[in-house]
């Protein structure tokens, strides 16, 4: 769709002629934004409720500031995740109002407005050394506009510390539930709630834990039907589909 097309559709539904949801079903399907290494795609909060985010590892540093500054002009919140402290040094040269959250890695722009959702999403950590990827999870579901609460260090080796938080667990409408050494935390928390939880496994853990391959498979073998797996150490992965269900919740 080129600029003529485009100002046809918009003067389309200002007179009436097309409805306002079949011009967005026409815009679902814009081109994306093509320089020499990337092709941007700036409509995906459009098809898929959640815009393009940046993976900054294997890219260097000139290409994550170019990628950063072009969506960036479209208005919207960017994240760019996995990214070192000194890519951030540069980028915030040209994008002054970038910030860096250091637990999760990550670069973020916030440039929409700020809204309570009605939802929250409860983000809960076995232990400290979870929390960078817990982290990870709490800045893409704000990123992508939702409400969060984290609750940390709360693992199996300490139960009353979790059941301490039951109020808040109640409350959720989705919880994410981020744990390695043997992960058990999530069946737990899976056994307390009726909202969906999503389960995060890290590769922290002594070396029977083989990178977060045990957590893993102790996430997939819950005996509580509520609870889904990411890959291991995908933060990211589980703010964006806890981001999509509490969207979902909201619009009840």
């Amino acid at each position: 769709m080129d600029a003529n097309q485009l100002k046809q559709l918009l003067e389309q539904v200002q007179n009436g002629q097309l409805a306002t949801d079949k011009a967005l079903e026409k815009l679902r399907d814009l081109p994306f934004e093509s320089i020499d290494y990337a092709k941007i795609d700036h409509h995906r909060a459009l098809r898929c409720g959640t815009p393009e985010t940046i993976y900054c590892p294997g890219k260097t540093t000139e290409q994550i500031i170019e990628i950063f500054q072009r969506m960036a002009k479209k208005g919207t919140n960017v994240l760019g995740t996995r990214c070192e402290p000194e890519t951030y040094e540069a980028l915030k040269k040209v994008v002054p109002n970038a910030q860096y959250e250091q637990r999760a890695r990550a670069i973020v722009l916030y440039q929409e407005e700020k809204k309570e959702t009605e939802g929250i999403i409860a983000v809960v950590t076995a232990g400290t050394s979870d929390i960078p990827v817990a982290e990870e999870a709490r800045v893409t579901a704000e990123v992508f506009g939702q409400t969060v609460q984290t609750i940390y260090d709360v693992g199996v080796a300490g139960l009353h510390r979790l059941l301490s938080h039951n109020e808040s667990l109640q409350k959720a409408s989705v919880i994410i539930v981020v744990a390695g050494m043997e992960g058990a935390l999530a069946s737990v928390v899976g056994g307390l709630v009726s909202v969906p939880v999503i389960a995060v496994p890290t590769s922290i853990g002594y070396g029977a834990s083989f990178n977060g391959l045990a957590p893993l498979l102790t996430m997939l073998n819950s005996c509580a039907s509520g609870v889904s797996v990411v890959n291991i150490d995908n933060g990211f992965g589980a703010g964006t589909i806890a981001a999509m269900i509490n969207r979902q919740t909201s619009k009840k």
